[in-house]
């Protein structure tokens, strides 16, 4: 269990413990811009997404929430296109009614895409069964300013992204992934369950999904840095499989940029948002030209 999950059952235990007679638990889906903030959690120094949306809560609502609990907690820079949260309210504001409210008072770099009302036992954090990450690599000779902010530019070689995907489909099922996490981690463990993933190539762009019941402490970036080290023939496969089923973490050393990933959406049992808010909302790039670069040397 991660820090962010300690909190998260810590706040609950409080809050379920306590009258909820006028208290209504709201959902909100949001997105948001990662660049500008230290994180999703709260810090003793930094901006943060929990920090700044709390503020805009307390503000418009007598009920100032405990804590606004996430599905999953994102990295600084790291983005999001259907991360969940909840919040209790005990004002009058009507629960589909918060997401405007909030969109006219947060920064343009947060967006509430849907707002719900939830049962009170219903949790953002330990009522999801999945998250779903986004990575994009933009693999081409050329830089493209309209991609560098939301993806990782890798122009030295085209990238093997059937030898990636090859890779990253054996690592489908409840592993020890301890060689993709940083230190710093609370975990009392590092198994977790990758339930599904997915890697396609568009011309130049790289799209990984990697869907999974929870995610270590830099988990993400730390696999696409070494999915790419594989697609450009600097590792093995041999090395690669070797690195994580044999819990190597002083030989997994480059991490991808926060910039390329994407807190794609959180799933539960039961339906809560409407589709068109929840799903997918992050665009899919389409480039008419492509400019890769040549096929890096045999391993």
């Amino acid at each position: 269990m991660d820090a962010h999950q300690q909190i998260a059952l810590q706040t609950f235990s409080r809050e379920r413990s306590c009258s909820t007679k006028h208290v209504r638990r709201i959902a909100l889906c949001i997105q948001y811009d990662g660049k500008t903030f230290c994180g999703w959690q709260k810090q003793k120094k930094g901006n943060s997404v929990q920090g700044v949306l709390e503020e805009a809560i307390s503000i418009i609502d007598p009920f100032r929430p405990i804590n606004v609990i996430a599905a999953g907690r994102t990295d600084s820079g790291v983005h999001a296109a259907g991360q969940v949260v909840h919040f209790d309210s005990a004002g009058p504001i009507p629960p589909n009614r918060w997401a405007s409210i909030l969109n006219d008072r947060l920064p343009e770099v947060i967006r509430i895409r849907e707002s719900v009302l939830m049962p009170s036992g219903w949790h953002a954090c330990y009522s999801a069964i999945y998250r779903r990450y986004r990575y994009l690599i933009y693999n081409s000779s050329r830089p493209n300013l309209f991609l560098s902010s939301w993806s990782w530019h890798r122009y030295q070689f085209r990238l093997d992204e059937d030898l990636m995907k090859f890779a990253l489909e054996g690592m489908i099922g409840s592993h020890d992934f301890c060689a993709f996490q940083r230190s710093g981690s609370t975990r009392l463990d590092s198994i977790t369950t990758i339930q599904a993933v997915q890697l396609e190539r568009h011309g130049d762009l790289i799209q990984i999904e990697i869907q999974a019941s929870g995610f270590l402490y830099g988990m993400v970036r730390l696999l696409v840095g070494q999915l790419v080290a594989l697609g450009e023939h600097r590792v093995s496969l041999e090395t690669f499989e070797k690195r994580w089923k044999e819990k190597l973490r002083s030989e997994v050393k480059e991490a991808a940029p926060a910039k390329g990933l994407c807190f794609l959406r959180a799933g539960y049992a039961e339906k809560i948002f409407s589709y068109a808010a929840w799903y997918d909302s992050v665009p899919m790039y389409f480039l008419s030209t492509s400019e890769t670069p040549k096929a890096p040397p045999a391993i």
